[in-house]
């Protein structure tokens, strides 16, 4: 992995944050498991998430951004040979916790080690394209606050400035329901913030959101 390189976007310091579980039958993409198998999930689960490391990993190196992969499922040691063979700059654990929780830590982290704007995505997206997410990094160099809706009423990217105030947006979310999106805009307003809406995208959760990818 690179270390010690300056990553920075408009001049702003700059983290993609990619949120990925070991794409192991049984332990992942549980909802989609249900109705095609363990193993067909875990399957789609790899390769939806080097997928979307491929696209983080060509936007990140245009944007002068540091990519991390944000783990879970896996050891220390087991995570970083896996961010290795992604090609992220560099790994971290996800650690315990809900969604909410986990993406809190990650923010948390970031602009510890003097970040001083992050994104965050998962690796739910098979449309996922470098032009969207290009374009989510570079309205981070002005903006404090960006959001990609996801078809389901969450969001498949958020992005942060280092002054935005990422724990109140993000405390007391409902994850996993389809006011995720709404719910996170009230917050944003009542800390005096107007989100940038990005293009939505559909996440790949359930059997029926297989639909438009087959053929």
């Amino acid at each position: 992995m690179r270390s010690g390189e300056p990553w920075s976007a408009g001049g702003r310091a700059l983290q993609l944050v990619v949120m990925a579980r070991w794409p192991a039958p049984g332990r992942c993409k549980r909802r989609l498991a249900a109705g095609i198998g363990a193993q067909a999930a875990a399957r789609i689960q790899w390769a939806l998430t080097r997928h979307t490391m491929a696209t983080a990993h060509s936007v990140a190196a245009g944007a002068g951004a540091q990519l991390v992969l944000a783990v879970d499922g896996l050891g220390p040691k087991a995570a970083e040979r896996w961010g290795d063979e992604l090609g992220a700059d560099r790994v971290r654990l996800q650690g315990p916790g809900g969604l909410g929780l986990r993406l809190q830590r990650q923010l948390r982290h970031s602009f510890r080690e003097g970040a001083q704007a992050v994104a965050l995505i998962g690796t739910d997206l098979p449309g996922l394209d470098r032009h969207g997410l290009g374009a989510a990094l570079a309205a981070l160099a002005h903006q404090p606050l960006v959001l990609g809706p996801a078809l389901d009423g969450g969001y498949w990217l958020i992005g942060l400035g280092a002054h935005s105030p990422s724990v109140p947006l993000l405390a007391g979310i409902p994850w996993g329901t389809g006011r995720v999106l709404e719910l996170t805009c009230q917050a944003a307003a009542d800390q005096g913030l107007e989100p940038l809406l990005l293009g939505e995208l559909s996440d790949l959760d359930r059997p029926g959101d297989l639909s438009p990818w087959l053929g």
